[in-house]
């Protein structure tokens, strides 16, 4: 957690101050508040007792009772109170000028004088004053609760913009190998649900880390000389408080940290699903799936129940001991008031306002140490993303090509991370500029992988790679890729309009002229022609609104836009059928001839009309020359052949 919030910038870090300044601000409003309501309590009894003779006269008698001649006391009081009573009400201004109940006060204990004094001047002007002191306090507390959840929110909300822009930018420069180790479907958890995770547990926290200890602390300042009795009874609150919530935590911790995997679990099979959709309803799969989802599903649905139970037990708890604690106050602080003691009830009622503060600032911390581990699986989580090292980097001083469409690779060999044997093995061939080198050879024989690693997808585990002349490890991949125009063997279409997906390499967008030569090129221009909107016509996300074919030929017309050097098509040709296959060929050698081609294919018919042509077994470079060469050298090549053509139309 503590990594992530290195990512505040220095604003956020005022903010924070501030929030801090405004938490200290609220606790004083807070604290005043529980002063105005004990002087409030107070007033009403002086006024009430201002008010009424009778229970004046009670008041003294039961405050003096117990005092040495208590009796004469009162008997010498009530005389000179009686001439200044008038229908049942004391006359003040003329009992506090008599001169024989000034020489009465002046011989008896200040504390009874400053109380006379203060009954004197009592009245219902005092209590709208503590009163509007009231109110003019909790508008500061809320004013104070509003700046601080505003600024704490936008805090948040930059923080979470910030990690989710540093993770999307991280992915898109991660090679397969990096996204194949933590899989699409966890890396879309970690960008949205982790970072919510962290998002709502830093809220909490600076909502509660500043304001729970400094008001746990002020009040306790403030009520550790009332009563060590009331003190204790809280203290015992507080550590039963701690220990139900040790328990809780104990219980809840090892599901918070399996309950992120299980929600990479259901995101993996959602994306399976949807993108399986047609081999799902194809094969009637769809209970078999909907199964396989409902068991991880139930799954996350029974550790999100489990860890909601637990923690719902912390309301009654808090509300169970809170209410013990007031009335534990209230009992204790009765039979005090009534021993030899100087506590009223205005200092029980102070005394339980802030021993509620007290347990409220305990709970909120324990609650932010609840949420603290979820969101600390996350934060570790997205920091294995953004800590993650890239297998592929750019050089520290990139090197400037000589040449123009070249490809060499120079005894390469590739393994995949964390495989135990190569794909490829030796593999050497020159191209030239304006040079078709195709590739074929059985499922599994490494020919996508050797394309994978022209455009730096993969590095080589060892040999060379040279593009223009120059080892590709030595350019940026951004010079390296914008040579290059590749089309992967299964046709991916983005959300947008056909002129979008075309200018997917370009700084803008391509204008009409430009989208029709390379829609033309591909053979595609006949169909978009067609469709509503033409080049600015409606695509749905993947390509699902155009069929197979057309999609690959959308994917060859966004590579022929970029106008590169040298192409790479990963077994493109596949979904056109052979007049279409064969129309996109010669359009590219007429209009692209200068562009050197590499060609994954299965068809014969697709290569055959290569200046070179590799035949690739298990990795291994079996057969190299051209069609006529190889039917003659390779005998594998040949038995291809004749599987998809009879001798005749090959020549034998």
């Amino acid at each position: 957690m503590f990594k992530i919030y290195t990512k505040f910038r220095k604003r956020d870090w005022w903010i924070i101050l501030l929030i801090v300044l405004l938490t200290i601000l609220q606790v004083y409003c807070t604290m005043l508040m529980v002063d105005y309501i004990s002087g409030m309590i107070t007033a009403i009894e002086y006024v009430n007792a201002h008010n009424s003779a009778n229970e004046l006269l009670s008041i003294f008698s039961n405050a003096l009772s117990n005092q040495p001649g208590g009796d004469s006391f009162l008997f010498t009081l009530t005389g000179l109170i009686r001439p200044h009573v008038q229908n049942d009400v004391i006359v003040w201004d003329q009992l506090m000028t008599d001169s024989s109940f000034q020489a009465f006060l002046s011989v008896l204990p200040k504390e009874i004088g400053d109380m006379f004094t203060t009954i004197s001047k009592a009245g219902p002007g005092d209590i709208w004053i503590e009163g509007g002191m009231m109110v003019l306090v909790a508008a500061g507390i809320m004013g104070c609760q509003i700046v601080i959840e505003v600024a704490a929110s936008y805090v948040t909300a930059n923080l979470a913009t910030k990690v989710r822009k540093e993770l999307n930018e991280k992915i898109s420069n991660f090679s397969l190998a990096e996204i194949k180790h933590f899989t699409p479907a966890s890396l879309i958890t970690r960008t949205t649900n982790d970072v919510q995770q962290v998002s709502m547990c830093t809220l909490l926290v600076l909502r509660m880390i500043f304001a729970a200890p400094v008001t746990a602390i002020w009040a306790i300042c403030k009520i550790q000389a009332a009563s060590w009795e009331l003190t204790l009874s809280t203290a015992i609150t507080i550590v039963v408080l701690v220990l139900a919530l040790v328990v809780i935590m104990c219980l809840v911790l090892p599901i918070f940290k399996t309950m992120q995997k299980k929600i990479d679990r259901i995101n993996s099979l959602m994306q399976e699903n949807l993108t399986g959709i047609r081999v799902v309803r194809a094969y009637n799969a769809e209970s078999y799936q909907e199964e396989k989802f409902k068991k991880s599903n139930n799954d996350l649905t029974k550790a999100q129940l489990f860890t909601g139970r637990i923690l719902a037990l912390l309301s009654p708890i808090m509300m169970i001991l809170m209410n013990v604690l007031t009335l534990a106050i209230y009992w204790i602080g009765a039979y005090l008031m009534n021993g030899e003691t100087n506590l009223n009830y205005a200092n029980v009622s102070a005394f339980s306002s802030l021993a509620t503060q007290i347990v409220m600032s305990f709970m909120m911390l324990l609650m932010m140490f609840v949420m603290w581990p979820r969101a600390s699986v996350s934060a570790k989580r997205i920091n294995e993303v953004l800590e993650c090292p890239l297998s592929i980097q750019d050089p520290i001083n990139p090197m400037t090509p000589k040449e123009t469409g070249t490809v060499v690779f120079d005894d390469v060999s590739f393994r995949y991370p964390d495989a135990e044997e190569d794909v490829l093995e030796h593999i050497s061939f020159v191209a030239n500029q304006g040079d078709t080198i195709a590739f074929i050879g059985s499922t599994g024989s490494g020919k996508s992988s050797l394309v994978n690693l022209v455009a730096r997808l993969y590095d080589v585990t060892e040999g060379h790679v040279y593009i223009d002349g120059v080892d590709i490890r030595n350019l940026t991949q951004v010079d390296l890729r914008k040579r290059i125009g590749f089309v992967p063997q299964q046709g991916l279409l983005f959300s947008g309009t056909v002129r979008s997906n075309l200018s997917l390499g370009a700084e803008g967008e391509y204008n009409d002229e430009e989208c029709l030569r390379a829609l033309k090129i591909a053979s595609a221009d006949s169909f978009v022609s067609e469709m509503e909107g033409g080049i600015d016509a409606s695509i749905a996300q993947g390509g699902t609104n155009v069929s197979g074919g057309q999609r690959q030929r959308l994917c060859i017309a966004r590579a022929v836009a970029i106008k590169p050097e040298i192409f790479v098509f990963d077994d493109s040709f596949s979904a056109l059928d052979f007049k279409t296959d064969k129309t996109v060929r010669e359009n590219l050698a007429r209009e692209e001839k200068n562009a050197t081609k590499l060609i994954v294919a299965q068809r014969i018919g697709t290569i055959m009309d290569a200046d070179c042509i590799l035949v690739l077994q298990e990795g291994k470079v079996v057969g190299k020359g051209t069609h006529k060469e190889l039917l003659k050298t390779c005998e594998i090549y040949r038995d291809i052949a004749l599987s998809q053509m009879s001798k005749e139309e090959l020549g034998l």
